[in-house]
C-alpha cells in the first residue's frame, strides 16, 4: 500500500511542479516584473549615425582622435545621434583604410569624421562616391560639397560638435 501511496503522491507533486514552474515561466516570459512602462531614463537616439574613422590608437587620451569623440559626444547629448569609432588596425595606409571607411559607409553613416592623414585620405576619396553623406576631416585638403575641413589644435572640440549638429539639423533627423 505504501509504494502506490508514493506513486500518486510522485504524481500529484510532480503536477504541482510542472505548474509552478510553466506559471514561473509565464510571468518572466511576459514581463511580471516590470510596472508601467521601459525606464525613462534609457536614452532614446534619434536615427542618425556619426561615425568616426581613427588611426590604431583609437580614442584614447591623448591621441589625435580623442578631442574629435569628445566633441561627437557633446552634440550627441543635443542632438541625441548616435556616435561610434572605428580605428584602422594594421599598416597606416590608404589602401589599409579604405575597407574600414567602406565598412562605415556600408552601415549607412550620416556623417563620417576622419582623424590621421591615411583616414582622412580615404574618406576624402570616397566622399566623391557618396554625395548623400556628409564628411568632416582633421587637417585635410581642401573642402568639397559634402566634406568639411576642421583644423587640429585649441577649438577642435566644439568645431566637431557643431558640424555634428548641423549635419542632424541638415539631414531633418
Amino acid at each position: 500500500m505504501s509504494g502506490a501511496l508514493r506513486g500518486r503522491a510522485g504524481w500529484t507533486l510532480g503536477g504541482i511542479a510542472v505548474l509552478v514552474l510553466a506559471l514561473v515561466g509565464v510571468w518572466v516570459f511576459a514581463g511580471g516584473g516590470q510596472d508601467g512602462p521601459p525606464d525613462s531614463r534609457a536614452r532614446q537616439y534619434k536615427d542618425f549615425d556619426a561615425c568616426l574613422l581613427t588611426d590604431e590608437k583609437g580614442i584614447v587620451g591623448g591621441a589625435p582622435a580623442a578631442p574629435v569623440w569628445e566633441g561627437m559626444q557633446a552634440a550627441s547629448t543635443e542632438t541625441r545621434a548616435r556616435v561610434t569609432y572605428v580605428p584602422v588596425v594594421g599598416e597606416p595606409s590608404v589602401d589599409n583604410a579604405r575597407p574600414f571607411f567602406n565598412s562605415l559607409m556600408q552601415r549607412k553613416c550620416d556623417v563620417v569624421l576622419a582623424v590621421g592623414a591615411p583616414q582622412v585620405e580615404a574618406v576624402q576619396a570616397g566622399a566623391k562616391e557618396h554625395q548623400k553623406a556628409r564628411f568632416v576631416v582633421v587637417d585635410g585638403a581642401k573642402a568639397a560639397g559634402n566634406v568639411t575641413v576642421l583644423k587640429s589644435g585649441d577649438g577642435l572640440k566644439e568645431a566637431v560638435a557643431e558640424a555634428v549638429e548641423q549635419a542632424v539639423k541638415a539631414s531633418g533627423a
